[in-house]
């Protein structure tokens, strides 16, 4: 992000206080959130809000290639609002819930230009792991991506997280998570996620990033197969211009991939060894 002399906007002190509040630090037009000065937790183009600018958000996107028309999408982890922005814009059918436990995160929407709440939008201040024991919620998508200065918290990758998680999903819905290869315990949240969907997961990796994207499925006729997923990728590039086509062949190469050595061989990424 470069020396802390060519930082601009709202950093300030508050990078060097360690406390593990989220801050917004400004270089050369990237607008983005951390927590400890060093890694990015969200990033925004000034001039281009709505683009998604990291590799592991556009490959969150991957979901509509096996769920192409969701009409409600929760999300857990609000961060600077990329996802839901771009949903907002993209998806005008979609209403979209937003689930984030930090205030402090919520406090700096206006400067990543998130929209106040509306017929579409719901910014929610609350623990994920509650809200998914919510019986009255059952959106067609739902996606992890919380984290904080440690890492995921330990309540968004419990055994009992994950089932809480299929069992709220409406019929045929889709949990999209976003884990961290370095993370030691990586292969057991990958465990309990096949476990809770009886094995109706792929997982891929977010371009150059050490990010890995779990799409996991209560559709009982997951995944689909080859030419319906490029199909749907060629269908929906023009309308959303952030690398589908190659995402499906990555899909399909992982699917491809377990099919060949096994079905739990997607827990342990090899092309990082």
């Amino acid at each position: 992000m470069g020396d802390r002399e060519d930082m601009v906007g709202w950093c300030g002190l508050m990078s060097r206080r360690g406390d593990g509040r989220p801050f917004i630090v400004e270089v050369d037009g990237q607008r983005s959130l951390q927590f400890d000065g060093v890694t990015i937790q969200s990033q925004m183009a000034v001039d281009d809000p709505g683009a998604l600018v990291l590799d592991y958000t556009r490959s969150i996107m991957g979901f509509l290639l096996l769920h192409p028309a969701p009409r409600h999408i929760a999300m857990i982890g609000l961060g600077g609002g990329s996802l839901v922005k771009y949903c907002l814009e993209n998806l005008p059918e979609t209403t979209v819930t937003a689930v984030e436990i930090n205030p402090d995160v919520i406090a700096l929407r206006e400067a990543f230009g998130i929209p106040q709440d509306g017929p579409r939008l719901r910014v929610l201040c609350r623990d994920g792991a509650d809200y998914v024991r919510n019986p009255g919620e059952s959106p067609d998508v739902l996606i992890v991506d919380g984290f904080d200065v440690a890492g995921i918290p330990g309540q968004l990758c419990s055994a009992g997280f994950y089932d809480h998680c299929c069992a709220m999903l409406a019929e045929g819905g889709m949990v999209v998570l976003n884990l961290w290869s370095g993370d030691p315990r990586y292969g057991v949240h990958a465990s309990r996620i096949r476990e809770s969907f009886d094995g109706r997961v792929v997982v891929v990796r977010a371009g150059e990033d050490s990010n890995r994207i779990v799409f996991a499925s209560k559709d009982r006729h997951f995944p689909p197969g080859r030419r319906e997923l490029l199909e749907r990728a060629q269908a929906l590039s023009a309308a959303h211009p952030i690398g589908l086509v190659p995402l499906a062949q990555r899909i399909q190469h992982s699917l491809e991939r377990r099919r060949e050595r096994g079905p739990d061989d997607w827990i342990v990424d090899r092309r990082r060894r």
